[in-house]
Parts: C-alpha cells; sequence; structure tokens
C-alpha cells in the first residue's frame, strides 16, 4: 500500500462557534472555513453501511495548518460517527485522514477490506469523498481516506472577510 502522509487531523468541538475563536486567538490557526453537512448537502451518504432515513447534520470548520487540514466538527443532530464516538469518549481528537486520488482511493478501500476493516461512514460533499474507516477500536481512533475533490463555497468565515 503506497503511502502518502497524513493531510488533516479532525476534533470534535461541543461549540463551532467558540472552537474557531479560541484556535483563532489562541494558537493562531485561521481563517476557517465553515461548512453544513445535511441530507440536502452531502450525497450518497451512509453510516454503517446503511443510507440514513432521518435528517442529519453537522458542521465542519475546516483550516489550513502547515500542510495539515485542522478540521472541527460539531455533531447536531442525526445517528452518526461522531454522536456515537461523543457519547463513548466525548469530545477531541477523532480522527486523521490520507488524501488520495480516485484510483488509489478505491485501491486503498479494498485493501482495508481484505484485512476486515470497513468503511463505517461514507459521503460525497461536492466532488470530495471521504470514508471513515472502523479503525478506533484498534487505533483509539477513526482514520479516513478521501479525495481531493472540490468542496462548495463554504457558508461563512471566521474572521469574517
Amino acid at each position: 500500500m503506497e503511502r502518502k502522509g497524513i493531510t488533516q487531523v479532525g476534533i470534535l468541538v461541543e461549540d463551532i462557534q467558540k472552537a474557531v475563536e479560541h484556535y483563532w486567538s489562541v494558537l493562531g490557526i485561521g481563517p476557517w472555513s465553515i461548512y453544513s453537512f445535511t441530507q440536502d448537502t452531502v450525497r450518497d451518504f451512509k453510516v454503517y453501511g446503511r443510507s440514513l432515513t432521518v435528517p442529519f447534520k453537522f458542521v465542519i470548520a475546516k483550516s489550513m495548518f502547515g500542510n495539515v487540514d485542522v478540521e472541527l466538527i460539531q455533531h447536531i443532530e442525526g445517528p452518526t460517527i461522531f454522536e456515537k464516538f461523543i457519547k463513548e469518549k466525548g469530545f477531541g481528537l477523532h480522527h486523521i485522514k490520507e488524501q488520495m486520488d480516485d484510483i488509489q482511493l478505491e485501491r486503498t478501500l479494498k485493501e482495508y477490506k481484505e484485512k476486515g476493516i470497513d468503511v463505517i461512514q461514507r459521503g460525497q460533499f461536492g466532488e470530495n469523498i471521504h470514508n471513515f474507516l472502523n479503525t478506533e477500536p484498534l487505533l483509539g481512533i477513526v482514520y479516513e481516506v478521501g479525495n481531493f475533490g472540490k468542496v462548495p463555497k463554504p457558508d461563512r468565515r471566521y474572521p469574517p472577510d
């Protein structure tokens, strides 16, 4: 399996607005692009292999810090892996991500499947495909693999432009 390296760190937060303000004022990380992920904005969204039939929503704030994409996630509603993780472990580090092209992504998912590591949540936001793998029981965190797909314009930015 060819490795490209970690491109993202995902952190679950209780309040996205407070979190971006703190990361900006304390660590100087920002500016932040903030997006809403819902049944209207995410295609092919599946949790544990099943399409959700109930509304879901989580808000994501993204900012580059050097070569790493810092992703803050606030779970709002719906039975996502974020909700489960918060109930079991609380807020904090949730996942690390490796990005790759679509061909490598397909091969990588197949290789993990052969190792008994399944996708526990997936979806497509714009052209960006994300797959969260069930590595948390083995690693303590979730491993995500995805492509470099283009995403829509953010709902808002912090600090405001």
